[in-house]
């Protein structure tokens, strides 16, 4: 029945979608951060590494801003911004 759509062209009311062509930038708020290791976890290209207790940003070039980081997160300590 719905076989000839193309769930990339789907938009849900609400829905905010981030794509590769958008200019993002992965913060971290270090001092909302309490080492929990969710986002890191999550993080489906290892971007992400504990040190020292806290989340630090190791590869940020193999960031794709799925934005699974910053919704796992449950302090709101790490976050996409930017245009």
């Amino acid at each position: 029945m719905f076989d000839n759509i193309k769930l990339e062209n789907i938009k849900f009311k609400g829905e905010t979608k981030l794509s590769t062509k958008t200019k993002k930038t992965l913060n971290v708020e270090e001092r909302l951060c309490k080492g929990c290791g969710i986002c890191v976890a999550f993080c489906p290209k290892s971007v992400l590494d504990l040190k020292d207790g806290k989340v630090s940003i190791e590869n940020l070039n193999a960031c794709i801003q799925c934005g699974q980081c910053e919704l796992r997160c449950p302090d709101f300590a790490i976050y996409l911004g930017g245009e």
